[in-house]
């Protein structure tokens, strides 16, 4: 179906033909008539199948009349992160080229002032992140109270981040009579409860299985020892392996400090590689994000950060360098390639203690993801696929705990402890028979003072030289 027959309106049927695009998803052909009729719908459908725009393009149509006031925005659409709200943003300046409505984007990590002079003008569609939201609000600076159209998108991600505290708040503060649209890529019994909460008698709409994966993504699971070396080894490996088919790729860590150990492990090897996880700046995330765009990088090294709505079509590879704790993040991370009836590929690297995360994973998707068999070699070592590199010597070992380097004439042959051990029990007698010598003695104090046999040698202390009176009756 195309997107005239949906009831949008010419101006926005436009500017999406100048996006190249002319036929609406599943998703979007169920979905915008109901928003355009002024429903409550709730949207479920797996990650790359257009939910960004089953709702921007009909909110351009809604907003199109009407004018917006200082500080009261007419509509707000709530992300859990803040690449997923500049990419929404994104959606609006190119779907709604045509159309003259007003957008402030409200993210953490940028100016507040210049966040604060948008609002002061009158924004028509407001694109924030909850914590920057409530902040600007309890600031003074916005009033919810002529928003007549709620928009909560990746509210599965929501759930995940702690962020529906936050979200419960913020339709509290909106007008009880609204329109509200939940989007999101599962739908766990915790989604649904928030869903009964917000909507008024929402018109469901679902183009797929919860939790099911893209049929234009091939998965495989590749095994490797638990040593991080030995999983950057099978990376690699996979890495050259795809070259030649692979357009641009995302590599997905559980943690970020993990992020960071790929990432520079890749670029000694010579890879075109960069990061992205949520510790860094926001201009640098921004900046990382628009040059792997661009294709000024062909790998990205990120957390879960880049795993929710990012649309890159050019991904043609996803690299799981960890089994994701949380198996619906396996949904949406290996959803960032084989997009729009695209084809693409996923790779999950998988060790000996990540049997249960794999089993809960299969369990999710109702399948079991087929093993590719590789032989990996890490320092000369091949196990056919199974890889495991060498133990150090024992000597290795002390060295690295810190202890003390032996010396040279304490590296012997087998001949030498045999000797020594002699050598020690023949002391060790020797000193007991002393011992014995001294006790039998009548005086153990002779006229020159020392003592006979002492278990001190050259050592005595001072006191013990010392006579002992003898008593008058001894």
């Amino acid at each position: 179906m195309n997107f005239q027959e949906l009831g949008l309106g010419p101006e926005i049927v436009q500017s999406v033909s100048d996006a190249g695009y002319t036929e609406a998803t599943p998703i979007q052909e169920k979905a915008i008539p109901y928003v355009l009729m002024g429903r409550d719908v709730l949207g479920v459908a797996q990650t790359g199948t257009g939910k960004t725009a089953s709702f921007t393009l009909p909110m351009i149509d809604i907003l199109s009349t009407g004018r917006a006031k200082a500080r009261m925005p007419r509509s707000l659409i709530l992300e859990p992160t803040r690449e997923l709200a500049h990419q929404v943003s994104e959606s609006f300046d190119k779907y709604g080229k045509y159309s003259k409505l007003s957008m402030a984007l409200l993210i953490g990590g940028e100016s507040f002032k210049d966040q604060q002079a948008a609002l002061e003008r009158g924004v028509d569609v407001l694109i924030a992140t909850p914590g920057r939201l409530l902040d600007l609000f309890e600031r003074g600076h916005i009033l919810l109270a002529d928003t007549k159209l709620l928009v909560i998108d990746e509210a599965d991600r929501m759930l995940d981040m702690g962020f529906m505290p936050d979200v419960e708040r913020i339709v509290s503060l909106l007008p009880k009579i609204r329109q509200t649209l939940f989007f999101s890529a599962t739908m766990a019994p915790e989604i649904r409860r928030l869903a009964d909460a917000f909507l008024m008698n929402p018109k469901e709409v679902s183009v797929a299985p919860p939790a099911s994966t893209a049929a234009t993504v091939s998965q495989s699971i590749v095994r490797s020892q638990r040593e991080p070396k030995a999983k950057r080894a099978v990376l690699r490996d996979l890495l050259r392996r795809e070259e030649d088919e692979m357009q641009s790729a995302l590599i997905f860590c559980n943690r970020k400090r993990d992020v960071g150990v790929v990432h520079k492990s890749l670029l000694r090897h010579g890879f075109d590689v960069a990061a992205l996880h949520g510790d860094m700046a926001q201009p640098a995330r921004m900046a990382t994000l628009a040059g792997f765009k661009q294709g000024d990088v062909k790998v990205l090294v990120c957390s879960d950060v880049a795993a929710r709505g990012l649309d890159i079509p050019q991904v043609s590879h996803v690299f799981n360098f960890d089994v994701p704790v949380n198996s619906e993040d396996y949904v949406h991370r290996i959803g960032r390639t084989g997009r729009a009836g695209r084809s693409g590929k996923a790779f999950t690297i998988a060790t000996k203690e990540d049997s249960k995360l794999l089993a809960s994973l299969y369990r999710l998707i109702g399948r079991e993801v087929e093993e590719l068999r590789m032989d990996v070699a890490v320092d000369g070592a091949v196990d056919g696929g199974a890889v495991e590199e060498a133990a150090p010597a024992p000597t290795e070992k002390r060295r690295a705990r810190g202890s003390r380097k032996p010396k040279q004439d304490q590296v012997c042959d087998d001949a030498k402890p045999a000797a020594n051990d002699a050598a020690a029990a023949e002391e060790k007698t020797a000193r007991r028979r002393g011992k014995a010598k001294a006790a039998d003695r009548a005086d153990p104090t002779p006229a020159n003072g020392n003592m006979p046999d002492s278990p001190f040698g050259d050592h005595t202390p001072a006191f013990m030289l010392r006579p002992v009176p003898m008593a008058a009756n001894a």
